[in-house]
């Protein structure tokens, strides 16, 4: 218990001086002795979204914007369903936070029971037996965030409590991995010069938007990472189906897409995001985690031969000018707002001073 205390002390300190103690940290927790299973040692993923923001600041773990972090994944009902979660409360969010009362309301939906490939059996079925925190087989279990905890043979959410038990509309149990490609390009006017915006003077930057058929939310045209299968493989073949709707073309079509994409895939590209997303699916023993990756089309050109065509899960797909006024579907926004920092485009009106840590 000194051990952790100590280290909470620690990560405020800025600079490389707290990352020094949050490894030292995670060294003397797995010099311990391990007993029984993980839920028996206090791992990463028991500490609350405040102490996430300084373990993983690369995430989105922003201990000034917890409650924006934290809120998909605790609304109701249900996506799908009628289903209400339990009411958490936000002081009862983390796990930390002792809560002997909470009992929430138990959700799989009929589709993930029904046993289709893409999901586990129920946790109790005879002859299932997850390796949790580790890969099991082709599928990945561990999380982008570190050690999870396991209780009662259930991962628990990393980020605290949801409301929700069980999987309801995600297929494994904890961590279900996503990918989400973020292809951009310039906004230009029609004599092909890059257009700013009269506030800041900064570029204005566009990505491939969609919108979602399950929802009606505009999106970034990601998915499911298959078992087996490299996240590299997972961007480029999502952004075909859902986006240029390679589903549905003839194998010659499907060629010269794949030829075009190949230009954009394999240039220079930035991992923009990895790890927990607030996913209005998410449960208390299911989560949505992703690698969001920026791929940029700095001349527009090769874009410009790849008509945009609505397939899969896509109702709409279209170029959308990026502002802080988008509204998207889970943590996309955020996705966004990251990829303008790095390209130094436009994203606010507002030129007040930053709010920093």
């Amino acid at each position: 218990m000194l051990l952790l205390a100590g280290a909470l002390r620690a990560v405020t300190v800025p600079g490389f001086s707290r990352a020094v103690a949050v490894f030292s940290f995670t060294v003397a927790l797995s010099a311990q002795p391990v007993r029984g299973v993980l839920q028996h040692r206090p791992p990463l993923s028991n500490l609350s979204a405040n102490y996430w923001s300084h373990l993983h600041p690369v995430n989105m773990f922003n201990s000034y914007n917890v409650k924006s972090y934290h809120s998909k994944a605790l609304k109701s009902p249900y996506p799908g369903s009628d289903v209400e979660r339990s009411l958490v409360p936000e002081d009862k969010v983390g796990w930390l936070i002792e809560w002997k009362d909470y009992n929430p309301v138990e959700y799989t939906a009929m589709s993930v029971l029904a046993g289709p490939n893409w999901a586990d059996p129920q946790i109790n079925d005879k002859g299932f037996s997850p390796k949790f925190n580790e890969r099991d087989g082709e599928v990945e279990r561990k999380s982008l965030n570190g050690l999870y905890v396991v209780e009662n043979g259930r991962p628990r959410n990393p980020v605290g409590r949801t409301g929700l038990r069980g999987r309801g509309l995600l297929g494994r149990w904890g961590p279900n991995h996503a990918a989400d490609p973020v292809v951009t390009r310039w906004k230009r006017d029609g004599s092909g010069n890059k257009v700013a915006h009269p506030v800041t003077g900064k570029n204005i930057l566009q990505f491939v938007a969609i919108k979602r058929r399950d929802c009606g939310e505009w999106a970034i045209p990601g998915g499911m990472v298959d078992p087996g299968e490299k996240i590299s493989t997972t961007l480029k073949r999502e952004f075909e189906e859902e986006a240029l709707n390679s589903l549905q073309k003839s194998p010659e079509e499907k060629a010269e897409l794949e030829k075009q994409l190949h230009k954009l895939f394999s240039q220079e590209h930035f991992v923009v995001y990895r790890g927990y997303v607030d996913d209005p699916r998410n449960t208390d023993n299911a989560w949505m985690e992703t690698e969001a990756v920026n791929y940029h089309d700095e001349t527009g050109e090769t874009m410009d031969n790849l008509p945009l065509e609505a397939g899969d899960d896509a109702g709409i797909v279209k170029w959308v000018d990026i502002s802080e006024k988008l509204k998207l579907y889970a943590s996309h926004s955020y996705f966004i707002k990251l990829v303008t920092e790095k390209r130094g485009a436009h994203w606010t009106e507002d030129l007040g001073p930053e709010c920093h840590e």
